[in-house]
């Protein structure tokens, strides 16, 4: 973990493949969000690829929309999305982060890291203190993550 990437990790009892499949699928994504704050995908498609675009209906107190672009993709491996806000006068302050899922087939399931890097954030010093209401949002994605694979 370095100062710009923040990350948990969770051993999950299923394949890469069938959490690839979940994580990939923007549409999906509030069924797994731990922060409480992802609404619903907006002109996304079923399935990511590298330098797919997908937008998202947001909550944090009031509702904002983000607008992302897939920056690394590799199937049942990894992918990356970098998010920015659709509205202008926010993209002055705000934007650039990325986030991360990394999949690793182990003994029992996968290892899925989860990480939130900021080095690309415009203005690190605003995100900063959100650091580690983040890394509980990543715990509970990931919790969230297995209930959705492991339910059927």
């Amino acid at each position: 973990m370095s100062d710009d990437v923040t990350s948990v990790e969770r051993v999950i009892p299923a394949s890469a493949s069938e959490i690839f499949a979940l994580i990939a699928n923007p549409r999906r994504h509030h069924e797994f969000d731990g922060s409480g704050t992802v609404q619903q995908a907006k002109n996304s498609p079923d399935q990511l690829t590298l330098g797919s675009t997908f937008g998202m209906s947001m909550r944090w107190g009031i509702p904002y929309s983000m607008v992302n672009t897939v920056v690394e993709f590799e199937p049942d491996r990894r992918i990356a999305w970098q998010t920015q806000p659709s509205v202008g006068l926010l993209k002055l302050f705000v934007g650039g982060r990325i986030w991360r899922y990394v999949l690793e087939p182990v003994k029992g399931g996968t290892k899925v890291t989860e990480s939130w890097d900021i080095s690309q954030e415009r203005v690190k010093a605003a995100v900063l203190p959100l650091r580690s209401k983040t890394i509980d949002s990543m715990t509970k994605t990931l919790e969230r993550i297995e209930r959705v694979v492991t339910a059927s």
